[in-house]
């Protein structure tokens, strides 16, 4: 991230944390607020983790009546300042995490959540190497306003054609993809490839592998916050929805990840090309808990789109080699670097929650040396496996994550509570209106 100080700061900077549902939330602050923030934090009430998606207090969560609405105390993730390089005007930024007033773990807060899980995995002499992948499209501005999807006008033409790992798409876009490039670079963002994916304006940019997952997913919300930023600044939106074009590719989130003992030696290698039995019970503990965390990965109504017949999404639990048609993928690689890449989030969920649950399935794997079962070979879409499927609704998603003991004992009772009050107020507001489609549909003809 950036080297400036608080003590370098002579201009406004905001500072804060990221909710469930993966917003910022937090307070735009002067200059002279930066010691105090520094020492002491900043408070704000606990209910700000669990608002819904339009930030509206969630009063079904438990953090706001009943608790008098109190506050947490937001400090500092390393109390580094973060330029916003599109900003109209100099501004930094300071990404916190919320604890509880006496500075326990608030484990409905999803930076200390995944910590929590972190830390779990350190007790166990394991230390997590991770990286993500997040796919966007690029819009015309006027997508945000209409609220409806418009492909960018890039050089005089809209992209509306396909034009998967096009060369002639990412030069059109140049003097972007060098801005990004370069905010990413000012933020310690460590981007690596950038590829037009396979959906018109689609295009995914990978992270860089480090060995702090807390660090990994910090840069996937800053990375999510200076493309939407620079694409502004563009004359462009740029789009994590799940799926926004319902014929095209949906945005993914595909996280990978390998485990190193306190030697520093890969947990998964075996010196072969098959890894070790370690790789097999951590793919085995994430196949068992795939469709409890299934709102994990998909938090919204719109993110239940991907995972419709021929969408190229996993519809059920899955492993295999060097496959892209399962839910859990081992890449061909050297045995050094040996990892899973998990390929059902959606670009919409939350990092810290993705990478949360996707660790916490995998330590209850190794603990419990759950066998995965043989691994897929060839087209994993066209053998459906009923007994592994995941949920492929919003309301079912809900249903099985709040009855979910286990997601209970991996995660906690309070995210549990938390998190699935906030998607039933979400959707109690979505059925309150009656859609575009229905009135097209009946009235007038029925």
């Amino acid at each position: 991230m950036s080297s400036n100080t608080p003590s370098q700061c002579d201009t406004d900077f905001d500072v804060f944390i990221t909710d469930l549902n993966g917003n910022a939330r937090g307070k735009r602050m002067p200059p002279s607020a930066l010691k105090k923030i520094e020492k002491e934090g900043m408070k704000l009430p606990r209910s700000v983790v669990g608002m819904d998606v339009w930030g509206n207090d969630v009063p079904g969560n438990g953090l706001v009546f009943e608790t008098g609405d109190s506050d947490g105390v937001c400090m500092p993730i390393d109390g580094e300042l973060i330029p916003v390089p599109w900003a109209q005007h100099e501004r930094y930024q300071i990404m916190a995490t919320m604890t509880n007033p006496d500075g326990s773990a608030f484990l409905a807060e999803p930076r200390q959540l995944l910590k929590n899980v972190v830390e779990r995995l350190k007790a166990k002499g394991i230390t997590v190497v991770a990286a993500t992948e997040l796919e966007f499209y690029l819009m015309d501005a006027s997508a945000e306003s209409k609220q409806r999807p418009q492909a960018p006008l890039v050089n005089g033409r809209r992209i509306t054609e396909v034009e998967g790992y096009s060369i002639d798409e990412l030069d059109a876009l140049e003097g972007f993809f060098n801005e990004i490039r370069e905010t990413c670079t000012a933020q310690g963002v460590p981007a690596d490839t950038i590829i037009a994916e396979i959906g018109p304006g689609q295009f995914e940019i990978n992270l860089n592998h480090i060995n702090d997952p807390c660090k990994a997913a910090d840069h996937a919300i800053l990375f999510k916050r200076l493309v939407k930023g620079t694409a502004r600044k563009y004359g462009m939106s740029a789009c994590f929805m799940a799926k926004p074009y319902m014929g095209e590719s949906g945005n993914g989130f595909h996280v990978h990840f390998s485990m190193l003992d306190e030697q520093g030696n890969n947990i998964f290698d075996d010196g072969g090309d098959l890894g070790t039995d370690t790789l097999r019970h951590a793919i085995g503990g994430l196949m068992e808990v795939m469709a409890d965390s299934m709102l994990v990965f998909a938090p919204h109504l719109n993110s239940y789109r991907r995972f419709q017949k021929g969408a190229h999404a996993p519809t059920f639990a899955s492993w295999g080699y060097e496959n892209r048609t399962v839910a859990l993928r081992v890449p061909e690689s050297p045995g050094v670097a040996r990892r899973i890449e998990h390929r059902v989030a959606g670009a919409d969920a939350n990092p810290y929650l993705v990478l949360a649950s996707i660790l916490a399935g995998a330590l209850h794997g190794i603990e419990n040396k759950i066998d995965p079962g043989a691994p897929v070979e060839g087209d994993a879409y066209a053998d459906f496996n009923e007994e592994r499927a995941l949920p492929t609704s919003w309301e079912t998603a809900v249903t099985t994550l709040e009855n979910s003991e286990m997601m209970a004992n991996l995660l906690g009772d309070e995210f549990v509570r938390v998190f699935t009050a906030i998607k039933r107020q979400e959707q109690d507001s979505i059925n309150a209106h009656i859609s575009d489609i229905e009135y097209e549909s009946y009235l007038g003809v029925l």
